[in-house]
């Protein structure tokens, strides 16, 4: 099932308060407004949900004093049932989102040590103030998902729910584009390669001397995701997960102690020591470095594909046949270059949806047209040279069953889900036992006005 729509906003969130924000918490009182069942809402849980969302500009529809217990309260439903119903996740799912979060502060704030001055915290205990809220989160959108797992919608239905929609509710399809890609990954000199290897083999003679490998990966690896985590990828993965050559080297290792030799792979030169084995999964740590690449070689790989773009021009042959057997983006070369959305499986893509680079580009290209060479960096991290067709182009316009059938079943089954979900609410809070606090709002608006009644 693709992800569905959260009906309700976490707002306990993901996100740790900055120190500015936690200092507000400090002449907070901490008291139980709430209690759900056996669980507790405190005072200071709905502080700092309200002072998250300011930081974060959310809007409130209510006082948010009312708003925010009341969207806890409705979590804790959620979790309720989910342990109820022994809905586990497991620690590798944690661990991956939280190092994705880690590595979205690091690159929004500037480096660890501004994320750490931001958050007034040190890069591990930001990772705890993570780490639960990540797994309640991932807890409840897996409770939603199996309570609107039977909701299904049948074409006649989707026909049948445009036709009775208002025309102010029908909604608007922002403009969407197709795109093929010619790549070419710019030759990168011997000497830039023997200048990372000669690196990578000094480290591994530290490591074996003594010298802590999550300590080098913290200050020399170049993939940002994992060096701030001393170089360890966070979870167990198969031989599948990873690229060949890595795998083949990550798997070869018994030794917790020892390194691998260095290992080429889609993203660059590497070294690997092994965490922990457990049957054929493995986890591991490694340092990643890339071979700089002068701007000569930009220089002649963006000539090189001008070229290419030339002789398509002059019909010597199509860019489909350049992508199926020049381009070297292997995901692309055996469907002619097309690019595909993996958020929509499907080829058409939003323009925010496109990678930066390409937008820019294709921005104000006309159907057919292909552009002169440019760079951008691929999903690998590498840098690259391009060329882009614009294959299609859908202008901006209101939703058609014709046209944009997944877009109008998407929305009905959005709007079924909430149903059940809103109905599993209601039903649920009549079970549970709710008690808000004598000292607390009292003159409240809910969406769910049964709190307390039960």
């Amino acid at each position: 099932m693709k992800k569905i729509l959260v009906l309700i906003t976490l707002l306990a969130g993901i996100l740790p308060l900055p120190a500015q924000a936690q200092n507000h918490n400090n002449n907070v009182i901490d008291e139980i407004v709430w209690v759900v069942g056996n669980e507790a809402i405190w005072k200071s849980e709905v502080e700092e949900s309200r002072m998250s969302a300011l930081y974060e500009n959310r809007k409130f529809e209510r006082d948010p004093y009312c708003e925010i217990p009341e969207q806890l309260a409705v979590n804790k439903l959620f979790l309720h049932q989910a342990e109820l119903d022994s809905i586990e996740v497991s620690d590798s799912e944690v661990v991956r989102q939280v190092d994705y979060m880690m590595s979205e502060y690091t690159k929004r704030l500037g480096s660890r040590e501004k994320m750490e001055e931001y958050f007034g915290k040190t890069s591990s205990q930001i990772r705890e103030t993570l780490r639960e809220s990540i797994r309640e989160q991932i807890t409840i959108q897996r409770m939603q998902e199996k309570i609107v797992e039977d909701v299904k919608v049948t074409p006649s239905q989707v026909r049948q729910f445009y036709s009775t929609l208002p025309q102010d509710s029908i909604p608007f399809i922002p403009t969407q584009v197709e795109v093929e890609i010619v790549t070419q990954e710019p030759k990168v000199p011997q000497a830039e390669i023997d200048d990372v290897r000669n690196r990578l083999l000094e480290y591994t003679d530290r490591v074996n001397k003594g010298e802590s490998f999550t300590m080098l990966a913290r200050l020399y690896s170049e993939d940002t995701g994992s060096a701030i985590n001393g170089g360890d990828l966070g979870r167990f993965m198969g031989k599948g997960e990873l690229d060949p050559a890595f795998a083949t080297a990550a798997f070869s290792l018994q030794d917790p102690n020892k390194v691998s030799k260095i290992v080429e792979s889609e993203f660059g030169y590497h070294i690997i020591q092994l965490v922990e084995k457990r049957g054929d999964r493995i986890r591991v740590r490694h340092i990643l470095l890339r071979p700089h690449i002068p701007s000569e070689a930009f220089e002649a790989g963006k000539s090189r594909l001008d070229s290419i773009a030339n002789d398509i021009r002059k019909g010597k042959f199509t860019f489909e046949t350049a992508a199926t057997y020049i381009s070297q983006d292997k995901d692309t070369r055996k469907n002619y270059g097309l690019l595909p959305n993996e958020q929509t499986n499907s080829s058409k893509f939003k323009m925010d949806e496109l990678p930066a680079e390409i937008a820019k580009v294709v921005e104000n290209m006309q159907i057919g047209e292909i552009s002169k060479a440019f760079t951008m960096i691929n999903k690998k991290g590498k840098e690259i040279c391009a060329i882009v067709k614009l294959k299609n182009r859908i202008d901006g316009h209101k939703a058609t069953v014709a046209d944009d059938f997944q877009s109008v079943k998407s929305m009905l089954e959005n709007k079924q889900r909430s149903e059940v979900l809103d109905k599993w609410i209601r039903e649920k809070q009549k079970h549970t036992y709710v008690r808000i606090s004598d000292n607390w709002k009292t003159d409240c608006t809910y969406k769910y006005p049964n709190w307390g009644k039960n």
